[in-house]
Formats: C-alpha cells, sequence, structure tokens
C-alpha cells in the first residue's frame, strides 16, 4: 500500500489577511497607527518645536522689521512677515512625516504591524491620515499664533493686517495644508529608503537646496522648473504675500504640489507592497 502525499503553496496577497485569523477593521488599524504614532517621545517634540520656531521666528521678525517696514524705503510687503516663522517650522514637519514611517523600520515593528494588518493599503492610510491630521492641526495652530504675536508689532507701526485682508486667512488654513503635505512627502520618500537619515537628507535637500538652485538654471527652462519644485510650489499658499513674485499662484502652486506629493505615495504605496518588511 503506498501513500501518496500532496503538498500545496498557498499565495498570500499582502493586502489580505491571514487565513483563519479574524480580519480587523480599518478602525483598528486607525487607532493602532495613532496610538503608536503619539507613543514615541519624537512626536511630541517634533509638533513642540514646530510651534516653538513657527511662533518664534513669526514675532522676532515682526518685531524687527515692523519700524522699517512702516517706512517709505520699505521694499516688502508685511503679508511676507507674518507666517515666516513657518519657512524654518517645515523643518519639523519633514523629521515627523518621516520619522513616522522610518523609525518602525529601525526597531523592527514594522513586521509586527504587518503580522497584525496584513492589508498593507490599509496601514498606508491610517498612517497617512494620522500624520496629516496632526500636521494640519498643527500647522494652522501655529499660523494663527504667529499671526497673533507678529501682527501686534506691525499694527504699532499702523500695517497692521486683519484675517479679512487679502490672503491672510487663506495663509493661516494653508500653512496647516503645506505643512500636511510636507509630511507626507516625508514619509513617502521615508517609505522608499526605508532609511531615517536618507529620508531627512533627501527631502531637505529637495527643499531647501535643489528648490533654489534650480532658479539658475539659464532661460525659461530654469525659471519654471523652480516654480514647480515641491518647496516653491507648496509654499505660496502658507503666506499672503511671497517674497518671491513670480512663483505659480498660490492655489495653482498648492495643486501642483499635492499631485507630486501624490505621485510619491503611489510609488511608495506600491514598492511597500510588492517588498518584504
Amino acid at each position: 500500500m503506498t501513500t501518496t502525499e500532496f503538498s500545496r503553496t498557498v499565495d498570500l496577497d499582502p493586502d489580505r489577511n491571514v487565513p483563519g485569523a479574524p480580519r480587523p477593521g480599518f478602525g483598528h488599524t486607525l487607532r493602532a497607527e495613532w496610538i503608536k504614532f503619539w507613543s514615541v517621545r519624537s512626536t511630541f517634540w517634533s509638533a513642540a518645536m514646530l510651534f516653538v520656531i513657527g511662533v518664534g521666528l513669526t514675532v522676532l521678525v515682526c518685531a524687527t522689521n515692523a519700524e522699517w517696514l512702516a517706512s517709505d524705503g520699505a521694499d516688502e510687503h508685511p503679508g511676507s512677515f507674518i507666517t515666516f516663522g513657518m519657512t524654518f517650522a517645515q523643518i519639523t514637519a519633514i523629521v515627523l512625516g518621516t520619522l513616522a514611517v522610518t523609525s518602525e523600520y529601525g526597531t523592527g515593528m514594522i513586521r509586527a504591524t504587518l503580522a497584525a494588518t496584513p492589508r498593507r493599503g490599509a496601514v498606508l492610510a491610517a498612517k497617512a491620515l494620522v500624520l496629516t491630521g496632526t500636521l494640519f492641526v498643527a500647522g494652522t495652530v501655529t499660523a494663527f499664533a504667529g499671526y497673533l504675536g507678529g501682527n501686534w508689532f506691525l499694527g504699532n507701526e499702523g500695517i497692521g493686517l486683519a484675517l479679512s485682508d487679502d490672503g491672510v486667512l487663506r495663509s493661516m488654513f494653508g500653512s496647516g495644508l503645506y505643512m500636511a503635505g510636507l509630511g507626507l512627502l516625508a514619509a513617502g520618500v521615508g517609505l522608499l529608503l526605508r532609511h531615517t537619515a536618507a529620508a531627512l537628507s533627501t527631502v531637505l535637500a529637495l527643499v531647501f537646496v535643489v528648490g533654489n538652485m534650480v532658479f539658475l538654471l539659464p532661460g525659461a527652462w530654469g525659471e519654471w522648473a523652480g516654480k514647480l519644485m515641491p518647496g516653491n510650489a507648496g509654499s505660496g499658499v502658507a503666506a499672503p504675500v511671497s517674497f518671491n513674485p513670480d512663483l505659480l499662484d498660490p492655489w495653482i502652486g498648492f495643486a501642483v504640489f499635492a499631485g507630486e506629493v501624490a505621485v510619491v505615495l503611489v510609488i511608495a504605496w506600491v514598492t511597500f507592497r510588492r517588498r518584504d518588511a
């Protein structure tokens, strides 16, 4: 009598749960990502530094430049200064977005995450919602606080800005949108590179170095390349009046920026689905 043994290979889709295991809903995944996000010290300190830098620098530059801005020799608009601190606060948004992803790879926690929730699309969506929600609120609150502090000095010189003035209210909420977009961009790059230092270096260089260097390229090609760089395209929505009048219209620029972030996230998602943790 002979016995024939059959073996079967089961191909598990990374977006499907383990056979026989309960399938967690998206609400559970979102709650788990929220807990992980706020259980590490870097989240609190990054959000705190975003507020301190954003408010502190805005108040400082308004206080030190208010008299000059009110003089006849001023060649800048007060609206360019009322969210000035967000220019440097964006560094913390990039840091927070990067760490939201790469910290799990550094500790190996990503394996536990995917074991609990094998649907990688749900994991990525939950991370994105938690990150963007946090940065939108933090960026908006910071912009309003900086406006209140900085505008006090401008008002003393008779050049204060009302929220109803052109572009002011838009820049308050635009700051939150821009911070959220930067966080997503950094998270996407972090998901692709899976290394904190590499991802941070890449995004910071793209926003602060490459975004300015391309303007040195000759002709209209260099001008348009500069306008379309993520940091230049997206930041216009976060200021009532840009220091660079040649940039894209604020909402058009933000639409370009959002499209660039979406492309990075799609590439990151496809890569995330196909490779091992």
